[in-house]
This record gives C-alpha cells, structure tokens and sequence, in this order.
C-alpha cells in the first residue's frame, strides 16, 4: 500500500454514486436501435443488470461491466470493491461467474505501487469467487477509475431477471442500507474507524453467499441494490412485472450511523437524482424524510433484493440466515395499484 495516497480526494465522485441517473439513462437508450435474436434471453429493456445469451438448451452466458471513480482511500480496498460490484451483476442473475477482464483508468502522476495495489484487490475478490482474470485495458486519466467485465454462465431454466415478480410473493435484502451517505461523511472525514470498517466488510462481501443459498429457490425476480437505491431498483422491478410492492420500512436494517447522518442533512449528490428518478411511483405515507432519503441512497457493493413465493419464504430466510451480512424480509408484492410502491 502506498501510505502517502488518499484515492477519494482524486476523484468528484465515488463508486456506485457516480452514475448516470436511472431517469436520464433511459432517455439516452430510449431512440437506439435493437437487434432481435432468439438467442438473447436478456437485453437492456428492461434494465436488467446483465445480459444473458443462450447458447445451448442447457447453457447461457451472462455478462456485465461495472468500474467507478474510488469510494475508498485505500487502493487495494479500491480494488475489491470494485471487483465485488460488479461480480454482484452475475449473481443478481442467478450465474456463477468464470471470466474477467480488467477495466482501469489512472492518472499518469499515479504511483505505480498503487496501480498495482488496486489490481490486486480486484484478483483477490476474483480469486474469491472462483473468476479468472485474464486480460484487460487501461488508459490513463486524470481521476482514478477501475472496474470488470465479468461472463458467468446460467442454466436458462434457472436465470433471473429483475421483473416477474407476482402477487403474493415476499421480498428479502440481503445487506443492510446506508452506503452512500456514508461515502459522503467519509469524504468529509466524518466516520468513526468502526463504522469505516463496517462500510468497508459490507462492500468486500460477495453476494456468492445470497445466490448459493437462493439458487434452489423458486426466485420470481432478482436484482442487486446499487447506485439507483433500493427503491430505485424495486421501481424497475415492478414497473418490469406489472405489480406495485407495500414495504415494510421498520424491517429494513438501516446503519445506524448513516441514519444519524442522513438526519443532519449529509446526503450523496446520487440520492437528489434517484429521488428525482422514483419519487413520482412510491408513497411515502408518514415516513420519517432522514429514512426516505436513505431509501433513496446509492449502494456500492449492496445486497440482492429478491421476490420469492411466500410458500418458500421461511425456508428461504432459514436457508440465507448466516450466509449474507443481513437478511431482512422487507415487504410484499401486491396487484398493481396507482402507485408502484407503498412505505408502511
């Protein structure tokens, strides 16, 4: 580790809170051509977090690509989050990923240790999920950046998607929620060491531990919370299955110290954009404002929301319990009403 670097202050952003808002990034894809193949089991119409391409009746490839600016100081913490971002997109399908390639951005004053202290952390994570790297491309760049492009593979019988979700089912998040505001207190050097650890454990946890205990599962939709919040992301899950979800707000785990944050107004610039993005779909009912904001809260590395049968459901949350930092059974999906998600 190179002890003189501090990767946060290199950069305007960090992690999953650099991205493109949901709401603009559907207008840029809205007017582009789309090529047809039977083969494609999953494009990007229904912003889904991975493509998915069959191959053979028993066999379809899932691939994905994630980098963004650094969200710790660190570079081989960096590096694994990073690389546990975007491996989340391949078990958000249901896949196990096999393949990576490196993606890198890096200031040419950047130290070299540190390059390669970053590309570490990311083999490591790799190594960790059973993924090879094995290959990549950089360029240099006044702010760091670093990513993957990942191919998993996926038995099409057993893929998921973010939509298909039914009435009925019951909704569970495997990490707690509070990401982003604490990104925004760290780059204000705001975080007690304890909570920067925590933020720090959570975003190097692979969601390996959520897939594998899910996979046996009757899982109706799937998709991991990232940088378009958790309701940001449940919005795409309902508008994509043509149901509306009651949310349970006192079961989520919300980080204790990202509620006392969001409390005193220290919000990511991401949550203004996500509001903006689901606001006009979710009722709030009498929700405390510090706890929608963190609703609305970009996740780096978060957990995977998942719509299950409520005839799975206990055996789902006793077959997750002790293989993911935190289940939580959030909600329920209901028929579609005039709002797509309802805060109880």
């Amino acid at each position: 580790m190179d002890d003189d670097i501090k990767l946060t202050k290199l950069a305007s952003c960090a992690g999953c809170g650099a991205k493109v808002g949901a709401g603009v990034l559907s207008k840029l894809l809205s007017d582009l051509p789309t090529i047809t193949d039977e083969n494609l089991l999953v494009g990007f119409d229904k912003s889904d977090d991975a493509a998915v391409y069959k191959i053979k009746d028993d066999l379809a490839i899932v691939q994905t690509l994630d980098f963004f600016p650094p969200i710790a100081d660190d570079p081989f913490t960096f590096g694994q989050i990073a690389a546990t971002n975007a491996l989340s997109d391949i078990y958000a399908m249901g896949g196990e990923p096999k393949l990576a390639l490196n993606i890198m951005c890096v200031p040419k004053s950047m130290p070299k240790n540190a390059v390669h202290e970053i590309l570490r952390g990311g083999y490591e994570k790799c190594a960790e999920a059973g993924t090879i790297i094995c290959g990549g491309h950089s360029i240099y760049d006044d702010e760091p950046k670093y990513g993957l492009s990942v191919t998993g593979f996926v038995r099409p019988e057993k893929m998921w998607k973010n939509h298909g979700a039914k009435p009925g089912d019951l909704l569970f998040l495997t990490k707690p929620i509070g990401i982003g505001v604490l990104t925004a207190a760290q780059r204000g050097d705001l975080l007690e060491p304890d909570t920067r650890e925590l933020m720090i454990r959570l975003m190097t946890t692979l969601n390996k531990g959520a897939r594998d205990a899910l996979v046996n599962f009757d899982v109706h939709a799937c998709t991991d919370v990232t940088g378009f919040s958790f309701l940001g992301h449940l919005y795409e899950m309902c508008q994509g299955s043509e149901v509306s979800a009651e949310i349970d707000v006192d079961a989520i785990s919300f980080i204790p110290e990202a509620l006392d944050f969001a409390r005193i107004g220290i919000l990511p610039e991401g949550m203004y954009r996500n509001r903006t993005f689901a606001e006009h779909a979710v009722d709030t009912g009498n929700m405390e404002l510090a706890k929608c904001d963190l609703l609305f809260d970009p996740q780096t590395s978060g957990g995977l929301l998942v719509a299950v049968p409520e005839s799975q459901a206990e055996d789902v949350f006793t077959t997750m319990n002790g293989k993911v930092p935190c289940v939580q059974r959030v909600g329920r999906i209901i028929e579609k009403r005039e709002k797509s998600i309802y805060l109880k």
